[in-house]
């Protein structure tokens, strides 16, 4: 893909409880009818909430969906992929992975509070067997089937959001769209202008404040569940929009694999908590409400992209 392709990423530049109606099929209803709940007083903490979680409030990660990268100086970034919001896109990174096209390639731009993006750049090397070159633009998909867990607070963004599936969603009930946020750590397709969507050898990942602007225009394929810090505590690139302009500042990649291609005793696991959990509705109750001996007055509101799905590795 060409360094030009790449520069326009940037230019696109309740708390309580759910009931079983909540978690049904959003009907639909007036554009930007929110409500506030009331502060809750006493909520319990986030962490004592994810520690105390049974195991059935927590789902394992198919290790198929599980894209482990390896640093040449040392530690991995795993990424969790969301084959139900982008499949072809997903399908493409996989076969990415499979095929080599990520071992050898760098990490080469750092753009401060934006992104890190990695992969071959300018390097014409062909695509692997298996990709498609034109995927479509999977920037958003039907709501029906999802099962939306609403926030419960109002967003900037999007009419409403909410949780789905274990992942962070914004939907349109006139429209009957769903898509996936924009929140830090969350991965998506370095691309050109439309029609051209990027098929997937170039990503990146979000390392600042939720780009939120970013929604329905770039593809989002999954979240970085482990190694965030390797790709945000990075020197800021000092090129056009955090480009490295020496290519000794690249970050080389090792080699990059489905968790499921691994030996079983290397392979990762882990689990991330079911968003249709009591656990879950306790949680973002915590995360709207927080207490303890520092908070004197709850917020009673939190954003979506400040209540990220808890993920830990597998007890087992």
């Amino acid at each position: 893909m060409r360094r030009a392709a790449l520069l326009s990423l940037a230019l696109v530049s309740a708390c309580a409880a759910p009931s079983a109606a909540d978690r049904a099929e959003p009907q639909a209803s007036p554009r930007y009818a929110f409500w506030r709940p009331a502060p809750v007083l006493g909520a319990a903490e986030p962490s004592k909430v994810i520690a105390a979680a049974p195991a059935e409030a927590w789902r394992p990660i198919d290790p198929d969906n599980l894209l482990v990268i390896e640093l040449k100086d040392g530690g991995r970034v795993v990424i969790e992929l969301a084959p139900d919001f982008a499949p072809i896109h997903v399908a493409n990174v996989k076969a990415f992975a499979r095929g080599g096209w990520w071992n050898g390639a760098s990490v080469y731009r750092i753009q401060d509070n934006y992104v890190a993006q990695w992969g071959n750049n300018e390097a014409k090397i062909p695509f692997p067997a298996g990709v498609a070159p034109k995927p479509p633009a999977e920037y958003d998909r039907p709501l029906t089937g999802l099962g939306v867990r609403p926030l419960g607070y109002p967003d900037s963004y999007a009419p409403m959001v909410g949780h789905a599936g274990g992942w962070p969603v914004a939907w349109d009930p006139e429209s009957g769209r769903a898509w996936l946020t924009h929140c830090y750590g969350f991965v998506g397709v370095g691309r050109d202008l439309a029609p051209d969507t990027g098929a997937g050898g170039e990503l990146y990942a979000v390392i600042g404040h939720a780009p939120r602007h970013l929604d329905l225009n770039i593809a989002l394929i999954g979240r970085v569940i482990e190694g965030i810090g390797l790709l945000s505590a990075r020197p800021r690139g000092t090129g056009n929009l955090g480009f490295y302009e020496d290519p000794k500042q690249n970050i080389a990649i090792a080699r990059a694999r489905l968790a499921s291609d691994m030996p079983a005793s290397e392979r990762p696991r882990y689990e991330a908590m079911r968003t249709e959990s009591q656990s879950f509705s306790d949680y973002i109750t915590g995360r709207a409400n927080r207490g303890g001996d520092f908070f004197q007055r709850p917020a009673g509101g939190v954003d979506l992209c400040n209540a990220p799905v808890p993920v830990r590795k597998s007890p087992s």
